[in-house]
């Protein structure tokens, strides 16, 4: 069994959202998400369905072509192959418990990554 205190793995970077990986393996990816205000990951649709608990804070979540405000004790999932982000309110800090099956590729993640880079929530594209 693995366990994973959540209170004891935050982490906060000023730059960007914080993911502690708390578990994974071939068929599942679990993250403890902590954003600053307005701190995001970038849309995305790779081939893994997602479910998302919000633990605390307000934000977004996209799933497709839908944006979902969010407070504390929501679930979100989206499926596989389907656009899908997470940012914070700007006034408040968000932290959510991420898991994915199976994980996401590297190159899955490559928007996540230049959207980060490009500080851009959604860049408009779809990749899987």
């Amino acid at each position: 069994m693995t366990a994973t205190d959540f209170d004891a793995e935050r982490r906060y970077d000023d730059d960007r959202f914080s993911a502690v990986e708390a578990f994974r393996s071939d068929r599942m990816k679990v993250v403890c998400g902590y954003f600053e205000p307005g701190q995001f990951i970038p849309v995305h649709a790779p081939s893994s369905d997602v479910a998302i608990h919000v633990r605390t804070g307000t934000g977004v979540i996209r799933d497709g072509e839908e944006t979902h405000h969010v407070e504390a004790g929501d679930i979100v999932t989206v499926e596989a192959d389907v656009d899908r982000g997470v940012k914070a309110d700007p006034e408040t800090r968000l932290e959510a418990l991420l898991v994915t099956a199976p994980p996401p590729t590297g190159a899955e993640h490559e928007p996540v990554r230049t959207g980060l880079e490009e500080n851009v929530f959604d860049l408009g594209t779809t990749t899987t």
